[in-house]
């Protein structure tokens, strides 16, 4: 049972929490009470065995815990007297309902993070913190800043959503709009988190890939924007290549060495149908780009074919579109594809001499692989070991140091 309770705990506990932040209005109230909810799960699943639908339980058990604890509390702050009250009046029978009908707590949850009353910063982490349960720690190397002024900024988050009354929903229609970019910005940012995790003994967290996935479908469905359409086709046209990108020892497999037979050709077709949807329209941007870029990977029939001047062209265009050091990176290593490792060294190098992506360990490992392209060992060796000193996930400093023992370092 205590491993029926743990895998229920990561599959559900986000959506749980999501769902008690909705009823009980306060972030670190319903953390408290998804808390105790699966302490109590612990032990009556034990004795009485697995709810048909843990999470209606885990719902309703977490929402009694916070009253209990209101009411304690309410003995030493009457302030808190109302809120018990209002809670406890609320029929426990609404709440059960509630957690199995609505889909999109998570979505609403995301909205709120995202409130154009919050910095934008505060509204990654708090994402992050909140919808994707990442430590603050997880979150602190992602920002590449420390652990203490990362948790003062979500505390601050939390504290402006509560005084200003920042409400629990998905906005209306024609408010929608206006909050699109920097929800399709946090949910691709959940995605990456899933396709490539910050740091951790594995390469992949599928469960928040496929979550973003499936927020990404419920975006679409409330708003068919270009964009967001396009997100959705990017994030499934990468998601294709998940079973071919570790080994079944959980070894990095770089894209050139990937065994495309197991590439999920389902998630390629339904990607580049979205993606052709969201080109016609003419009015895409950035997210549609890349999953053109994604589309071409996935449609040549091994590495060689990979038609590498489409996909540098499609970066110039990217490039115009979102100035972003990352792809600027990524365009230097198509054309390093393209016109040769010398080509794709000067542009990486320029990047580093306007000091972007210093800290970027990817940054470091692509410089390393031109520069062992073209037999300048020393100089791979050190940039691989400079971006071993930057990564925290243990497939990649598996895979840095096989490169620094075939260089011989």
């Amino acid at each position: 049972m205590e491993r029926t309770v743990e895998a229920v705990y990561r599959s559900e506990s986000r959506r749980v929490l999501a769902t008690l932040i909705r009823l009980l209005g306060d972030f670190d109230l319903a953390e408290e009470a998804l808390h105790d909810a699966f302490a109590s799960a612990s032990e009556q699943w034990r004795r009485d065995g697995a709810p048909a639908n843990p999470r209606a339980w885990l719902v309703s058990a977490g929402r009694f815990k916070a009253i209990d604890r209101l009411r304690r509390r309410a003995r030493f702050d009457g302030s808190l007297t109302e809120l018990a009250e209002r809670l406890d009046a609320e029929n426990q029978d609404t709440a059960t309902r509630e957690a199995e009908e609505i889909e999109d707590d998570r979505l609403r949850l995301i909205f709120t993070c995202c409130h154009p009353a919050l910095p934008p910063d505060a509204q990654l982490a708090l994402t992050l913190r909140e919808v994707c349960g990442l430590t603050t720690e997880e979150i602190a190397r992602a920002f590449l800043t420390a652990a203490p002024t990362l948790a003062q900024r979500i505390v601050r988050a939390k504290t402006k959503i509560r005084d200003a009354g920042i409400p629990y929903e998905v906005p209306s229609l024609a408010d929608l709009p206006d909050r699109l970019d920097s929800v399709l910005h946090t949910i691709y940012l959940v995605f990456n988190e899933g396709y490539s995790a910050s740091s951790g003994a594995s390469l992949t967290r599928q469960d928040l890939s496929g979550e973003a996935i499936r927020l990404g479908r419920l975006l679409v469905d409330l708003l068919p924007e270009p964009e967001a359409i396009g997100l959705v086709a990017l994030m499934l046209l990468q998601e294709s290549r998940r079973a071919a990108r570790t080994s079944p020892s959980g070894e990095l497999v770089l894209l050139a060495d990937q065994d495309r037979a197991l590439w999920n050709r389902e998630q390629i077709e339904e990607g580049t149908a979205l993606l052709e949807r969201a080109l016609a329209s003419r009015r895409f941007g950035p997210y549609t780009l890349q999953a053109a870029i994604a589309a071409v990977h996935a449609n040549a029939p091994d590495a060689a074919a990979t038609d590498w001047g489409e996909i540098a062209g499609l970066y110039d265009i990217l490039l115009k579109a979102d100035l972003s050091p990352v792809i600027a990176l990524n365009r230097a290593a198509a054309v390093a594809m393209r016109d040769g490792p010398a080509a794709g060294l000067e542009l990486i190098d320029a990047i580093f001499a306007r000091d972007e992506l210093l800290d970027y360990h990817l940054a470091h490992s692509a410089r390393a692989d031109l520069c062992r392209r073209l037999g300048r060992s020393a100089d791979a060796r050190a940039s691989y070991v400079k971006a071993l000193s930057l990564t925290h996930q243990e497939p990649e400093r598996r895979f840095i140091e096989r490169r620094l023992a075939e260089l011989g370092g």
